[in-house]
């Protein structure tokens, strides 16, 4: 699978205490950030940063688990001449990870389905409607 870093921005809710937010907003307003967002991108990425093993053991042990497929974390594609190099394995594979999987709506559906048996995706999914009801993805957005 043909795996792409972008600019793919998601939005979230979050609840966050006034006297945390009124802290944001100081540092915000004093230059430190340029907005509430940047500022929770940042203390984000630092979070990320400082539990990096836990995530590369995560990944680790999620690939490890899935015994004949693919497991992604990102942003990830699937293309037809990966299906084609599926079915000439003679394996289906399942289809598993975390963030965006793009399916590339040129794919034959029945090709598509004769060589993914299964998708699970904590994330999105961009695919046809007619991929999406035969995996039974459900749209969470």
């Amino acid at each position: 699978m043909n795996t792409c870093t972008g600019s793919l921005t998601e939005k979230v809710s979050v609840n966050i205490n006034t006297t945390t937010l009124a802290a944001i907003d100081l540092l915000v307003d004093n230059g430190h950030y340029f907005n509430r967002s940047d500022f929770i991108n940042q203390a984000l990425r630092e979070a990320l940063g400082r539990n990096e093993a836990n995530i590369q053991r995560a990944s680790e042990e999620s690939g490890k688990r899935l015994s004949s497929g693919y497991w992604f974390m990102g942003v990830s594609r699937l293309t037809e001449p990966e299906i084609d190099e599926i079915l000439e394995s003679g394996k289906p594979r399942s289809v598993s990870g975390y963030g965006v999987l793009s399916i590339d709506p040129e794919i034959p559906a029945q090709k598509l389905f004769a060589a993914i048996s299964g998708i699970r995706v904590r994330g999105k999914v961009s695919c046809t409607p007619e991929v999406r009801e035969h995996y039974d993805l459900k749209n969470k957005e």
